[in-house]
């Protein structure tokens, strides 16, 4: 390995390792070569997320943005010479793990979704430590089909990446991988839907907050009074029960998958599930507080799945 690509890597690892919050522990199990592969995806999809994300810039000006650096990189996966060094460690990861462009311009969608309905910026009205808001909340997916597909886009595809890279032979891993990405970004979504109600969105079907005779303004905080958790919470236990039945996915994909990456893939699903569990035995109150597994919870399915690593 060449000295550019040994300092492209090590970018790419730097930026995972500083930003991917429970992506980076399941990255850590893997063999060098195929840690080094995830790390540079990881990089790639986090500076797309960063254009999307960008405040300072117009929703247009963000789109703009996006398609230029998208037609940079196609422009370098075709062999055009390039100093950024995540596009330089993900052309080799490409060439590696053959990640077909199809799926890194998904995964860039997936990034650009939220500007098609795009957030909005709080509206503080009175004392400046009121937290009262004039944020309009809606719930832009009608039915879960419609959600689902927002998380394919979302989390899904990030799945298929990984499988490239982890190694599979049987094409069902591709159907399996899918629905744990679906599994993970419903996950995330339980536990953010504090943060995203105040931003102007709320990550649920709408047929569902119907069903359960409520709107999407009813999980906004209002004056630090948090929504009246005995009528949202059996909403987010429906959701919750639809991760857990994917999450069964996951058993099935382990063993479809190359023994040396099944420790990583393993820490992967093992830290989301505990999370996900560990919001249902809160009664799904994330509005108190964002709940995440601590750094010593996360070391301690770490630490499995090296063992396991060591004995694939």
């Amino acid at each position: 390995m060449n000295t550019q690509l040994v300092t492209a890597y090590a970018v790419c690892r730097g930026i995972a390792r500083t930003r991917a919050k429970n992506f980076y522990y399941g990255f850590l199990p893997l063999p060098k070569e195929k840690r080094n592969a995830l790390c540079a995806v990881y990089a790639f999809m986090r500076h797309a997320d960063d254009i999307s994300d960008d405040a300072s810039r117009s929703v247009p000006e963000r789109k703009l943005a996006l398609n230029t650096w998208l037609a940079e990189w196609h422009s370098v996966s075709q062999g055009t010479p390039t100093t950024d060094p995540v596009f330089f460690a993900l052309a080799d990861a490409q060439r590696r793990f053959k990640i077909p462009n199809d799926l890194l311009d998904k995964l860039v969608a997936g990034t650009a979704m939220d500007l098609e309905v795009g957030y909005q910026e709080p509206e503080y009205s009175g004392s400046v430590h009121s937290s009262a808001t004039a944020v309009k909340t809606a719930a832009p997916y009608r039915t879960y089909t419609d959600l689902y597909q927002y998380c394919y886009y979302v989390a899904s595809v990030v799945g298929l990446v990984c499988i490239r890279v982890y190694g599979y032979s049987n094409p069902r891993a591709e159907v399996l991988a899918e629905k744990c990405g679906v599994a993970f970004q419903l996950t995330n979504i339980i536990r953010d839907v504090k943060e995203d109600a105040q931003m102007g969105r709320l990550y649920l079907p709408e047929e569902d907050i119907q069903r359960f005779g409520l709107t999407p303004e009813q999980f906004v905080m209002n004056d630090s009074t948090p929504p009246d958790l005995a009528r949202v919470a059996p909403l987010l236990e429906f959701e919750a029960q639809r991760a857990r039945e994917l999450y069964q996915a996951a058993d099935e994909l382990m063993p479809l998958l190359d023994h040396d990456s099944r420790p990583a893939f393993w820490v992967m699903a093992t830290i989301y599930r505990r999370l996900l569990e560990k919001i249902a035995k809160q009664q799904y109150d994330v509005f108190k507080g964002r709940i995440r597994l601590s750094a010593p919870e996360k070391l301690a399915i770490l630490s499995k799945g090296i063992i396991q690593s060591i004995f694939a």
